[in-house]
Formats: C-alpha cells, sequence, structure tokens
C-alpha cells in the first residue's frame, strides 16, 4: 500500500513540472507508467493519468487570481457599466474569459469527438516520441526566426479572437496527439502568430483552466469516481502534489522566460524523444 502511495506521489510530481513546462505531460506520464506501473485497473489509471491536472490548475488559479476573478469594485479602472451590477464587473478580465472561451472551441469539439479513437490509437510511447522530437525541432526553429522578429501582441489584452482561435487549434494537436504538450502547443502557435513570450506562457496557464476541468470531467463520467479509498487516497496525493510542485514550477517559467528563450526545452524534447526510440526499438518499452 504505502509504495502505491509514493508510486502516486511521483506521478504528481511529474505532473506538476511537465503540464507547465513545455515538454509533455501526458506523454511524460505515459512514459513512467511503463517503468512504474500504478497497481490498480486500467479504468482508474486512464482517469488518474488526467484528473491529477486539477491539482495543477489549482495552482494557476492561486497564483493568478486577481487576474482571474472578474468581480468587485477595488482596482477596477474599467468596469463594465459605471452603474448597477456592471460596476462590479471587470472588463478587461471579463475580456480576457471570452477570449478563452473562443480559444477552447477547438479541443473541445472536435477533441471530444476524437478522443476515444486518440486514446486507443495514440496513446503509446511511439507516438509520444515522435511528437517529443517534432515539436522539439519546431521550439527549435521558432525561437531561431523569433530572435528577429517584433512581437504584434505584448500582453494578453491585445490579442485578437482570430489570433486566440488559431492558439486554439494547435491546443487540439496537442490534445490528439500525446508527446506533443498542451502548453507546448499553445506556445509554439502563439509565438508563430506574433505574441510575446510572456503573453503566450500567461494565455496558456489560462487556457489550461476550462481544458483540463473538462478533460476531468470527460473522465470522470467515462471511468467513474474511485471505487475504493485506497484509489480515492492515491488520487488525493497525486492531485497534492501536483499543486504543491506546480506553484513552483509555474514561478520558476515566468521568471526564467524573462531572460532566456525555450530553444533548452527544444532540445530537452528530441533527446527524451531518440532515447524513447531507442528503448522502444531494443524492447525496453513496448
Amino acid at each position: 500500500m504505502v509504495i502505491e502511495f509514493l508510486k502516486a506521489l511521483v506521478f504528481g510530481i511529474v505532473e506538476g513540472i511537465t503540464e507547465w513546462l513545455p515538454i509533455s505531460s501526458t506523454g511524460h506520464l505515459i512514459l513512467l507508467d511503463e517503468f512504474l506501473s500504478l497497481k490498480a485497473s486500467d479504468n482508474f489509471k486512464e482517469m488518474f493519468d488526467v484528473v491529477i491536472q486539477l491539482g495543477a490548475i489549482l495552482a494557476v488559479v492561486v497564483i493568478y487570481w486577481k487576474k482571474l476573478w472578474p468581480f468587485g469594485r477595488e482596482n477596477n479602472p474599467k468596469p463594465l457599466t459605471t452603474s448597477g451590477f456592471g460596476a462590479c464587473v471587470k472588463k478587461d478580465i471579463l475580456q480576457m474569459w471570452c477570449k478563452v472561451i473562443v480559444a477552447t472551441v477547438p479541443a473541445a469539439v472536435i477533441g471530444l469527438l476524437l478522443d476515444d479513437w486518440s486514446q486507443a490509437h495514440l496513446y503509446n510511447a511511439w507516438t509520444v516520441a515522435i511528437m517529443l522530437i517534432l515539436f522539439g525541432v519546431a521550439f527549435i526553429w521558432i525561437e531561431k526566426w523569433h530572435k528577429n522578429q517584433k512581437p504584434k501582441m505584448n500582453s494578453i489584452g491585445a490579442l485578437r479572437y482570430s489570433t486566440v482561435l488559431m492558439i486554439g487549434v494547435f491546443q487540439l494537436i496537442a490534445a490528439i496527439f500525446p508527446g506533443t504538450s498542451r502548453s507546448g502547443a499553445t506556445i509554439v502557435g502563439a509565438l508563430l502568430l506574433g505574441v510575446s513570450r510572456t503573453a503566450a506562457a500567461e494565455f496558456t496557464f489560462f487556457l489550461a483552466i476550462p481544458a483540463m476541468f473538462g478533460a476531468s470531467l470527460l473522465k470522470l463520467v467515462k471511468c467513474g469516481l474511485p471505487s475504493t479509498g485506497m484509489e480515492t487516497a492515491m488520487l488525493l496525493i497525486g492531485m497534492i502534489s501536483a499543486f504543491v510542485v506546480s506553484i513552483v514550477v509555474i514561478r520558476f517559467l515566468m521568471s526564467y522566460i524573462k531572460k532566456h528563450d525555450f530553444t533548452v526545452f527544444g532540445w530537452y524534447r528530441i533527446v527524451l524523444g531518440v532515447l524513447v526510440l531507442i528503448c522502444g526499438i531494443t524492447g525496453v518499452i513496448g
């Protein structure tokens, strides 16, 4: 029992690290399961890998609460209206949520339709390796190109609805292909569209809120709640550890990108992808 709790702790730590760095949390959890598989039903493990993301997303809510909560008269330079209920609504935050909703549409609609097919055919080490390498190369190439470009949009407020819809299309790629990285795909898309690194990362964090809540709800409906006290404890351990680690990682990433680009993550993805391919070819993983 203790061993399984420790495994859940490790899964939560890996989730907290890889969810926000553009290196693919789903890909890492699939690979981790090859070497440190939980002794539980396939149904529970499928649900566990997704629902522990709620711990990671709670970290975003805690860190960015003032930028996420759209109600309140204090610190509200742009109220929706000058009187009545609208005076308590923060127009800029409301507009931000509208953009998040628009960006969520592609994954919410198409991703939902392809979820079972993707789970059955693409959730394996081979797909993870290929997508790690492809998006690793993309990060390196885009960063070289981006150095000579001046960002057109330096804040979420400057993002156009056409831009956020295209960012949502990049998120859809990650929803279908494990190993892509949801944060990695959306950041790559945002950079290509002329968004600054800081704004791209922050919008990615906010976009994760409905994406992860929706994915978790879908898995809970499909797989059901934990059936035993032990499974419930494992899920809570995974979520809490993901939350604590995510707090640290989000703050690290936002500090890191002020002085550095994403090239190092591109190289990490390529190296890891090659190692996974070698392990697959030699039979170390299936």
